[in-house]
C-alpha cells in the first residue's frame, strides 16, 4: 500500500513508500526498523530531491510522534537533542537556560537531525556549518540496535552530515556557549565594486553574520543583511544606504515575517535566522539550489554567475551569499576549505528551473562547486567523487554499518556510484 499524499514541504516530491511509520516510544523505534526492508526517515520536509524518498518497497518514517527530547548540561555547555526536534524548539529551551548555539540557519523550522544530515549552515567567515557544533551522534542502526558515535574517533567524520545513509539520529549531543544578543542591520544597493577583489572578504567580515542578495536583474548585491553580536563591535559600512524600511530577501513577500532588524538588540535566536518561527520562511512556494566552492574563489564565481545573469533572472525569487567556515565531516559541503555559499532560491517550475541550474552548474565548474545535499542538483556521481576527497571512505562506513542497505535509497546510491 503506497503512503497517501506525503509529499516535501515545497511540494515538488512525493514520497513512494510502503508504509509510514510514526513510532512514540524508542521501543517502538527500534523495532520498526528492525522489521523494515528500507527505511528513510522524514524530518521537517525541508529539501528539495529524492533524499528522503524510500522508494515504493520502503517505509518512511517520522520521528515527529517521539518525545521531544531537550537536555540541557549547563555546567558541561552541551545539550542532547532528541532526533525529531526542530532549531526553533530547541533554541528557545536552550536560551532560557541561559545558553546558546554559535549560529542558525536562515529558518528556525528545520530539523536538527535533518539539517545536519545535509550539510545546512548559517554565514559568517569564522562560523562553521550546523554540523560543526555536533559533539555526539546516537544511531539506530539496521538490525534496531543502537550506536553512539563521538567527536575524536576514527568514524566520527562520516556520521554527522550523513545523508540519513548509516541509520535513524535519535538523539544529538551539541556544543553550547554563554547566550548573547544580536543586532540586525540591513542595508541596500551594494555596488559590484564593493565586492570585488579584496572587497569580498571585507565585507563578508562586517559582522558576525553577513548575507549578500540579489535577483542578478542588474550587477550588484540589493541588499546586505549584517548580524553583529553586541559583545563585539560593528565596523562601519560606508558602502551602502541603511534600509529605509523592513525588508524581505524575496522582493514582493511581507517583511512581518523576518526576524527584527533597525539593530534593535534581541536574543541570538531571533536574530540569526532571517525568518521569524511563526511565519512560512521564504517564499513558500520555491525550489532551491546552493552550491558551496573555497573562498578563494569567490570573486571569480560571482562573475562567472554575473555572465549568465540574463539567463538565471527569470526563474529566479533571490539569491544569497554566505560564507561558511571549514569544517571536518567527510561529506560536509565545507570539508577542508573556508567557503562561499551561493544559494538560489528559484520559481516553483522544475521544468523551467532544471536547464538553468545545469547552466549555474557548468558556470561554477571550475571552482570546484558541492551542491547543499537537501538541494536540486544534477551534479553526476563521478564529478562528486573528485570533490568529496573522503567519499570513498563514506562508502566504506556505510558498508559496515549497514551492509544490505537499509538505510540507502535511490539518492544515497547514485552519490555512492561515482
Amino acid at each position: 500500500m503506497t503512503v497517501t499524499a506525503v509529499t516535501n514541504w515545497a511540494g515538488n516530491i512525493t514520497y513512494r513508500a510502503g508504509e509510514l511509520l510514526r513510532p512514540r516510544s524508542a521501543e517502538e523505534l527500534r523495532s520498526a526498523v528492525a522489521r523494515s526492508p528500507r527505511v528513510r526517515v522524514l524530518g521537517s520536509g525541508h529539501s528539495f530531491n529524492g533524499i528522503a524518498d524510500p522508494g515504493a518497497e520502503g517505509a518512511l518514517l517520522s520521528l515527529a510522534a517521539l518525545p521531544p527530547e531537550v537536555d540541557v548540561d549547563t555546567a558541561a555547555r552541551t545539550v542532547r537533542v532528541g532526533g525529531g526536534v526542530r532549531y526553533a524548539e530547541l533554541a528557545r529551551l536552550v536560551h532560557a537556560r541561559g545558553l546558546a548555539l554559535p549560529n542558525m540557519a536562515s529558518l528556525p523550522h528545520i530539523s536538527v537531525a535533518g539539517s545536519v544530515a545535509t550539510g545546512t549552515h548559517g554565514s559568517g567567515v569564522g562560523n562553521g556549518p550546523l554540523a560543526s557544533a555536533v559533539r555526539e551522534v546516537e544511531l539506530v542502526t539496521a538490525d534496531g540496535s543502537a550506536l553512539t558515535l563521538a567527536r575524536g574517533e576514527e568514524r566520527f567524520g562520516g556520521a554527522v552530515t550523513s545523508l540519513g545513509a548509516l541509520g535513524v539520529v535519535t538523539a544529538l549531543t551539541l556544543d553550547l556557549e554563554p547566550a548573547y544578543e544580536v543586532e540586525q542591520h540591513v542595508f541596500t544597493e551594494l555596488p559590484p565594486a564593493a565586492v570585488d577583489g579584496p572587497g569580498f572578504d571585507t565585507v563578508m567580515a562586517a559582522a558576525y553574520s553577513v548575507s549578500l542578495f540579489t535577483d542578478w536583474r542588474e550587477p550588484g548585491f540589493r541588499q546586505v543583511w549584517l548580524k553583529r553580536r553586541t559583545d563585539r563591535p560593528l565596523p562601519g559600512f560606508p558602502w551602502a544606504a541603511p534600509a529605509a524600511g523592513k525588508m524581505h530577501p524575496v522582493p514582493g513577500m511581507p517583511a512581518v515575517n523576518c526576524t527584527d532588524q533597525f539593530g534593535v538588540a534581541g536574543p541570538w535566536h531571533e536574530r540569526l535566522p532571517h525568518f521569524r518561527a511563526e511565519f512560512v520562511p521564504s517564499s513558500g512556494d520555491e525550489l532551491q539550489s546552493e552550491y558551496l566552492m573555497a573562498r578563494e574563489h569567490a570573486v571569480d564565481a560571482l562573475r562567472a554567475l554575473d555572465s549568465i545573469r540574463d539567463g538565471v533572472a527569470p526563474v529566479l525569487q533571490t539569491c544569497e551569499v554566505r560564507t561558511v567556515a571549514a569544517d571536518e565531516q567527510w561529506l560536509g559541503p565545507a570539508y577542508g576549505r573556508d567557503t562561499v555559499a551561493v544559494h538560489f532560491t528559484w520559481v516553483a517550475d522544475t521544468e523551467a528551473v532544471l536547464p538553468v541550474v545545469r547552466r549555474v552548474e557548468a558556470a561554477l565548474d571550475a571552482f570546484g562547486a558541492r551542491p547543499h545535499w537537501g538541494k536540486v542538483f544534477t551534479t553526476p556521481a563521478a564529478v562528486l567523487r573528485a570533490r568529496y576527497p573522503r567519499l570513498g571512505d563514506f562508502g566504506a562506513l556505510v558498508a559496515d554499518l549497514d551492509p544490505r542497505g537499509k538505510f540507502t535509497n535511490a539518492f544515497v546510491r547514485g552519490v555512492l556510484a561515482g
